[in-house]
């Protein structure tokens, strides 16, 4: 009895670290979008971001949001391009659970920071979860594929500052608020001002094991020199 209840732990301690290592293996083997830290706040990071190109949409649920945005990558474009998934995804919703493939950006219905959303997706935005795929660096607005969803609206995003927390863990609707909570609390006590509101960037697939999960919450920040 004892030595099958070691085989038992054994086996399902060889699937948790194989699911670990998939689940590490496919986050490094994700472009992230690229950024700059350009100041510490004890645990937030002030970070740069450089100007980039989203596929964003709006819709009654995150699955039905995600659907569209992958269709979109995988060939649901004018060109029939299969387009690489790139981390971070960017999503707006209240009361967010994320479970994606890569990094998702999730926010609120009220536009994110000053990067004010196409008017289509802004229209649509007070009714549903508005969720974002980052495209690779190589591409902006004109030149990436079109959708061929008219839900689907490419969107150029300036340049700015995000003050970011990370955690671990599942990213609850209760872990998401405490974790805002502090974000703002090391901002409002370093004076710095806000400039959007707080949003989600999710790193990771659903069979992420939880203390392997990437998650952030950041929001837009006045730049500073």
């Amino acid at each position: 009895m004892v030595r099958k209840s070691a085989l038992v732990a054994g086996a399902v301690g060889g699937i948790v670290a194989a699911v670990g290592g998939w689940s590490l293996y496919q986050r490094y083997a994700t472009e992230t979008v690229p950024y700059t830290v350009v100041a510490r706040l004890g645990d937030v990071e002030l970070r740069r971001y450089p100007e980039l190109a989203l596929a964003e949409t709006v819709a009654p649920s995150e699955n039905e949001a995600f659907g569209r945005l992958f269709r979109y990558i995988a060939g649901g474009n004018d060109g029939g391009e299969d387009l690489e998934m790139t981390a971070p995804v960017e999503v707006t919703d209240p009361g967010t659970k994320l479970a994606m493939t890569t990094p998702v950006e999730m926010a609120r219905p009220t536009p994110v920071g000053s990067t004010t959303p196409a008017e289509p997706a802004t229209s649509r935005a007070e009714s549903g979860v508005r969720m974002a795929f980052y495209l690779p660096p190589e591409y902006d607005v004109d030149s990436a594929p079109s959708p061929t969803d008219d839900d689907v609206d490419l969107v150029s995003v300036p340049e700015r500052t995000l003050a970011v927390r990370r955690f671990s863990w599942r990213a609850t609707d209760d872990r998401l608020a405490r974790e805002t909570d502090r974000l703002l609390a090391t901002l409002d006590a370093a004076d710095v001002p806000l400039d959007g509101d707080p949003f989600f960037l999710g790193y990771d697939a659903p069979w992420t094991l939880p203390p392997l999960r990437r998650n952030e919450v950041a929001v837009q920040v006045e730049a500073s020199d």
